[in-house]
């Protein structure tokens, strides 16, 4: 597979043409970037239960974008950058990482909107990405759906000033496909993360970020705090969606040495903090308990179950308790959110 890239030059898009539908841009309590509010103030997020890599994956993501308050006509001729989650794949373990149904559905959303689609991912435990592109399955997928990919371990890369600041890094190294890109989605697992409780979209952004440059598994990151640096990544990158594949997900000692969660379900957001929130609850944590949604609070978007709207299925409906490696630093999961009911 022939890895090729668009480089063109163009000017980064507004992200209130991206994203302003229904729903109306707030960046008060934000010091980073806005997000999208309802009429009553609250961020939404949709949830899909029943779900199948068989099904009409296509139609519930397009369903989930536009409940949380996308834009469409925004995307008209954007350039959309789909990252999946391709840590370390393996034919024998699909549930480690995103179903190729599911980033296929994604694309031709974004494609039926008239968006130029190309997908980019920087594997953080594998050096050889087409190996991980053969063993995720991504790559014939890929290939027959004539989807550009991007390697975004070996691509060009741009420094960019670090804003948040909330790690020690002065800055980030880009690859060029993600800096330029219009907006970024999200396509991560519903998995258990064995030292920071849980990884879900905003944590699957640790694979926009060149192996070149950080090494495998990005042990730079690593050392300036995974907690933090996964606010500082998020806070550089361009505009952001997501969509979690929650069809069968992993429990245990994820990310990539856990067991298969069934539990049927598609989660989509136009704000990835409160997605991550609201998908952390579905596994049966607190996410106040998971350090870097906790620094993502009124920075990135709100965690608070109350400042969150739910489309489609309520959180409760679709709950189902994950299984968690027995670890001192990894207890307060599972300590009862203060106010929340679970059923």
């Amino acid at each position: 597979m022939k890895h090729l890239r668009d480089r063109r030059g163009r000017g980064a898009m507004d992200r209130r043409a991206v994203l302003v539908g229904a729903c109306a841009t707030a960046a008060a309590g934000a010091a980073v970037l806005p997000w999208l509010r309802d009429r009553q103030g609250k961020v939404p997020v949709f949830l899909a239960r029943h779900q199948r890599y068989d099904g009409s994956v296509e139609r519930t993501i397009r369903d989930g974008l536009l409940a949380t308050g996308l834009e469409p006509e925004g995307l008209r001729g954007k350039r959309v950058l789909l990252k999946p989650n391709m840590v370390e794949p393996s034919r024998l373990a699909p549930h480690m990482t995103t179903h190729p149904a599911v980033l296929l559905a994604a694309a031709e959303v974004f494609r039926g909107w008239g968006a130029r689609v190309v997908v980019g991912e920087a594997p953080g435990h594998v050096r050889d990405t087409e190996l991980a592109l053969e063993e995720s399955g991504l790559g014939e997928a890929l290939a027959a759906a004539k989807l550009e990919f991007a390697d975004l371990n070996y691509d060009e890369v741009v420094w960019v000033k670090n804003q948040s600041r909330v790690s020690p890094l002065a800055g980030l190294y880009l690859p060029r496909s993600v800096a330029e890109a219009d907006l970024v989605v999200s396509l991560p697992k519903l998995k258990t993360h064995h030292w920071v409780g849980v990884t879900l979209s905003l944590k699957n952004m640790y694979g926009t970020l060149p192996g070149i440059m950080y090494g495998w598994p990005k042990n730079v990151l690593h050392h300036a705090g995974i907690p933090e640096t996964v606010i500082d990544i998020n806070a550089a990158l361009p505009p952001t969606v997501a969509v979690i594949d929650g069809i069968v997900g992993m429990e245990g000692d994820g990310p990539i040495m856990g067991t298969p969660k069934p539990m049927g379900i598609i989660a989509v957001g136009t704000n990835l903090t409160a997605l991550d929130a609201t998908c952390t609850r579905v596994m049966g944590f607190n996410p106040q308990a998971v350090r870097y949604l906790e620094l993502a609070r009124g920075r990135l978007g709100p965690i608070e179950d109350e400042q969150i709207v739910q489309r489609g299925e309520r959180w409760q409906a679709v709950r189902a308790v994950f299984q968690i490696l027995d670890r001192e630093h990894l207890r307060p999961l599972r300590t009862p959110e203060p106010g929340v009911l679970t059923s």
